[in-house]
């Protein structure tokens, strides 16, 4: 055991501050993202949360560009980018499709400027590669408390609302029908779910924070029919593949002769998407043995009586 410990933990992970302050941040909003992702996917709001992330880069390096650290960009502009779609029109898909391009577009536009300005300034170096996939390992302690703060918000906002958002998200009319506040409820999930795809922009980068919301929460719908069921199972992947994550990423500067660490964010997109198949595999088991199951017609059921 202790052979194996030492094969799998280079020396020093345990007792380094940044694992430690990674493995913090890391699982803080893997359980946020979790949670709001579960409830992004079963109302199919995926591509309002892609949209979130472009949002939250153009934040993040607008932040970098005039010195301030990347999260309060990555969750300030997310909350005003949910806003602007809200205000757009989220009531029907064609008008929430609508809201998500202007502000997608939008968002790349300011992103491509910012990170533009930053770069031939010289005043936010590496900008690019920590905006867009993230700089988990470069996070100080002190920002450990501000994640979970905002993370705390997230969750107790979207507890608050959780009934009527769960009658929302099956059936709209019969939500509206019952009295619940559908517009409402839809506006706070929105901004629940810019501040979780801006704490994972911090986590694993804007280009990259729709894996940690979606795919954790859709490998857990694949292998779960309730929804609690689902949100626990999420957040034990999320937490998992980003600590595994940490763990690769850490390990990978030992890898070869030139000792340079792989981007922890790969690792982690890379863990959720052989999840998001590995949890596919039942139902397509089932389905093939479906089909490969003869099916008896009326006239073989007589022949079988006779």
């Amino acid at each position: 055991m202790h052979q194996l410990a030492i094969a799998v933990f280079e020396p020093g992970f345990f007792a380094s501050p940044q694992v430690h302050t990674a493995a913090s941040i890391g699982a803080v909003v893997a359980i946020v993202s979790a949670v709001t992702g579960v409830f992004t996917v079963m109302r199919g709001q995926s591509f309002a949360g892609h949209a979130l992330g472009d949002v939250s880069a153009a934040g993040g390096s607008g932040a970098l560009l005039i010195g301030l650290t990347p999260l309060p960009g990555f969750v300030g502009a997310g909350i005003a980018g949910a806003g602007v779609m809200d205000a757009i029109g989220v009531q029907r898909l064609r008008g929430r499709d609508l809201a998500t391009g202007i502000v997608l577009g939008t968002a790349i536009g300011c992103s491509a400027l910012f990170l533009y300005l930053g770069t031939t300034s010289g005043s936010a170096t590496g900008a690019t590669q920590q905006i867009l996939f993230g700089s988990i390992f470069t996070a100080t302690p002190g920002t450990v408390t501000a994640v979970a703060i905002l993370g705390t918000l997230a969750l107790a906002s979207l507890a608050a609302i959780a009934r009527p958002l769960l009658l929302a998200t099956v059936s709209p009319d019969i939500a509206a029908a019952r009295g619940a506040p559908v517009r409402l409820v839809g506006l706070l999930f929105m901004l629940a779910l810019a501040v979780s795809v801006g704490l994972s922009a911090l986590a694993i980068g804007a280009l990259l924070s729709t894996a940690l919301l979606i795919g954790p929460a859709a490998a857990a719908l694949r292998v779960t029919k309730t929804v609690p069921g689902a949100l626990a199972t999420a957040c034990l992947t999320g937490v998992a593949a980003t600590w595994l994550g940490i763990l690769l990423a850490y390990d990978s500067y030992y890898w070869g002769p030139g000792h340079h660490s792989l981007p922890v964010s790969f690792f982690i997109v890379a863990i959720i998407f052989a999840t998001y198949l590995t949890a596919g595999l039942p139902a397509a088991r089932a389905a093939r043995r479906r089909a490969a199951t003869p099916v008896v017609g009326a006239a073989d059921r007589d022949k079988v009586t006779a």
